[in-house]
């Protein structure tokens, strides 16, 4: 007797991405699958899928991690359904959690997906994920910046060389730099330190700045109308407005500040048992380059805003920590109110 499928079999794709080779589980809606390695190329899967299960309908998933979301627009392309998720979301049982391997890791994926238990992450359009890249390398260059200004110090210090009390600060002036380049010393090697210092000084500096205003400029012309929303909340600059454009991508996706609070990182971490209920501070899950942009644009906003002041002063006696992370979900509720209604803040009116 001839028999007809009743539904589409399904197959659920568990990659474990790596750059010289995947490892792959492949299993189907009956049975449990195998893994196999394949070149790094989406098409190689796509050919095996093709000959072996032919007419399933295919999910595929993979950890997000270094080799972005080329693979993922890959498989989309082919029809399929592709996840990118967290790796943090994939549930590991019992003594899983103390294996780890390539071909573990791929069966592990391949089981949460079948289980319909994985939710991808958010993935964003290229061009925003290619702005994001600039905005990241920046992010670089401030790091650089400050490495280079704490390897100097510390020359400095170990020439015996004392710095000027009126230069003893974070800000370098042009005077402060050409005391450095004007200090003299018994023999030229010592000099000629500092001077390839100070050229990685500049040269860096010059990039930051050059980076940074090709950020500002971008964003002006392309996401104008966000990015001067943005700006007229007190403590968002153009750098920290184009940050949230970059990295945060259209606030508009977020459903209320609670989604948007748990991404950033500016949701508190809670342990109940029983009765016993306590707070464990904001949660270890975070974007964490925003949230420090937004903890760092709150100290900002409390000097220039009397209603975020007197926010801030409600709760003085407390941890300053603790106030400040207040300060900082405040204003991240006003940023995403700011830009779902398209209404400039306007400053010391309450909401």
């Amino acid at each position: 007797m001839k028999t007809e499928p009743t539904a589409q079999p399904k197959l659920y794709i568990g990659i474990d991405i790596h750059k010289r080779s995947w490892k792959v589980h492949c299993a189907t809606d009956l049975f449990a699958g195998k893994s196999f390695t394949i070149p790094p190329k989406p098409e190689v899967l796509q050919q095996y899928v093709s000959k072996h299960f032919p007419n399933h309908e295919v999910t595929t998933a993979y950890e997000a991690g270094c080799c972005g979301y080329y693979a993922h627009r890959s498989f989309r392309q082919y029809g399929w359904t592709s996840l990118v998720v967290n790796p943090a979301d994939i549930h590991r049982k019992g003594k899983e959690r103390f294996t780890k391997t390539d071909k573990i890791d791929a069966q592990l994926i391949s089981r949460e997906l079948k289980d319909g238990r994985l939710e991808s992450i958010h993935v964003p359009e290229i061009e925003r994920e290619q702005l994001r890249s600039l905005f990241r390398r920046r992010n670089d260059l401030v790091k650089d910046f400050r490495r280079i200004k704490s390897h100097i110090k510390m020359q400095l210090l170990y020439f015996g060389v004392a710095i000027p009390e009126e230069f003893d600060n974070d800000h370098w002036s042009h005077k402060f730099r050409g005391w450095i380049d004007d200090l003299s010393f018994v023999y030229p090697s010592a000099r000629e330190t500092l001077d390839s210092r100070m050229r990685s000084f500049r040269f860096i500096d010059q990039e930051l700045r050059d980076v940074s205003s090709k950020i500002r400029a971008y964003c002006r012309n392309h996401y104008k109308k966000d990015y001067y929303l943005l700006k007229s909340i007190p403590g968002v600059g153009g750098i920290v407005a184009s940050g949230i454009i970059c990295e945060l991508g259209d606030l508009r996706r977020f459903k209320s500040i609670k989604h948007l609070a748990g991404y950033v990182g500016l949701a508190p971490g809670i342990h109940q048992s029983g009765d016993n209920q306590k707070s464990t501070g904001i949660t270890m899950r975070a974007h964490r380059l925003m949230r420090s942009y937004f903890i760092e644009a709150a100290w900002q906003a409390i000097r220039t805003d009397p209603i975020m002041q007197a926010y801030y002063r409600k709760h003085l006696g407390k941890d300053v920590k603790s106030i400040i992370i207040k300060v900082a979900r405040k204003l991240l509720s006003r940023t995403l109110a700011v830009i779902k209604t398209e209404t400039p803040y306007t400053i010391g009116v309450i909401e």
